[in-house]
């Protein structure tokens, strides 16, 4: 049977291939201490718009009082082996990198939101019209790229560079020289979600189930942990309207109509300005 390949290259999953790179990250929650200190030099370097992220630290409550903890787990995207966002881009400004990386086209995205829709992780925004510098992209969909730029440049990504408890740690997984495959050949590692069969480069040492299983994390999240993600999107300078994102807590069966028809709205609003700019 002839090997699956995805992406508009053609570029076949490379883990374990002899004399290919496979990027990964190995995040340690042992070490981590919810700082986010990952996710605020993410969002300055790339210009990250306000109540959207390419990482970020999902955070749940458990127990009662005073027998309670909090577990935290940064979440990103998972540059997956398989990816169903590439798989579902009609235009094909997804691609993957032989290296691994999953990255975008921003001049061939039309910004119909459907590579949002099929990433299981969440891991996907769109950038909206305002950006603070007039050149970056706008109106087109966007993520986590493991730093490409400062890896093809022999530096670590930023999440990696800035995380004060040493909890995140990259590499090249074919090489097995290279600390993130020693930790993975050491440790008990997990990765989320990996019953969709997309093959997620990110993996997790001590995560739990009970984080790790978004449905729980999100029903298990305080009404003051909602209220903080919620305030980023009203806050925002776009006014709450924050690139296709669902408000953080259960909005009932209007709230969510009304949240569909407006990123449809504004999807529509923007369709003669794609059309016409054409790809290329």
């Amino acid at each position: 049977m002839a090997e699956r390949v995805y992406g508009f290259d053609g570029v076949s999953p490379s883990k374990g291939k002899p004399g290919r790179k496979r990027y990964a990250m190995v995040v340690d929650l042992r070490r981590c201490t919810g700082c986010n200190a990952c996710t605020a030099s993410c969002k300055t370097s790339f210009d990250v718009p306000l109540g959207d992220w390419r990482i970020w630290v999902a955070e749940a409550e458990f127990g009662e009082f005073p027998d309670t903890r909090r577990a935290v787990l940064p979440r990103l995207c998972n540059q997956c082996d398989e990816p169903s966002c590439v798989r579902s881009c009609p235009t094909k400004s997804t691609f993957k990198h032989p290296d691994g990386f999953v990255l975008q086209r921003y001049n061939r995205c039309i910004g119909c939101r459907t590579c949002m829709v099929a990433c299981p992780y969440n891991a996907r925004h769109l950038l909206p019209e305002y950006r603070r510098e007039k050149n970056n992209p706008r109106n087109v969909a966007d993520k986590c790229d493991f730093c490409v730029v400062r890896v093809t440049r022999g530096l670590a990504p930023i999440c990696v560079a800035s995380c004060t408890g040493g909890a995140m740690v990259f590499g090249d997984i074919n090489d097995p020289k290279s600390e993130v495959a020693r930790l993975l050949r050491e440790s008990k590692t997990f990765n989320l979600r990996v019953e969709l069969g997309t093959a997620p480069q990110v993996y997790y040492i001590g995560l739990t189930e009970s984080i790790g299983d978004p449905e729980f994390a999100f029903h298990n999240r305080s009404a003051q942990l909602h209220e903080r993600y919620n305030s980023f999107k009203r806050n925002s300078e776009l006014g709450g309207e924050m690139a296709g994102d669902i408000i953080d807590t259960d909005m009932g069966f209007w709230g969510l109509m009304r949240h569909i028809v407006r990123n449809f709205s504004s999807f529509f609003a923007q369709v003669p300005h794609k059309f016409f700019r054409g790809l290329y």
